[in-house]
């Protein structure tokens, strides 16, 4: 019979391995040095898009209001798919940005 004490300390215990399992479940950020971001001119920051180099860039595109960006309203990042398993900043940008519908 598993006393109170190991109870609440197994409980404490379980719940930390969950919230940290989400957090990977999440992904890792993408780099801007990933070959695939580096391709599409991907920044963390769009204000520092390449400009020259990408023309089509204006700003407020963001990530965060691009059709292809998976989080939601408010987060500060979100799945892409073009960068499977990793995250994009809600604040970036690259050149597959295409205004959400």
């Amino acid at each position: 019979m598993t006393s109170r004490r190991e109870f609440i300390v197994q409980l404490g215990l379980g719940s930390a391995a969950l919230a940290s399992g989400h957090s990977l479940a999440q992904g890792a950020m993408v780099a801007e040095s990933d070959a695939q971001a580096a391709a599409l001119g991907y920044k963390a920051d769009a204000t520092k898009a390449d400009k020259v180099k990408f023309p089509k860039y204006a700003t407020g595109q963001l990530c965060g209001n691009c059709s292809l960006y998976q989080g939601k309203p408010g987060d500060a990042a979100g799945g892409c798919p073009l960068f499977a398993g990793k995250q994009v900043s809600a604040n970036g940008w690259c050149s597959a940005w295409t205004k959400k519908s």
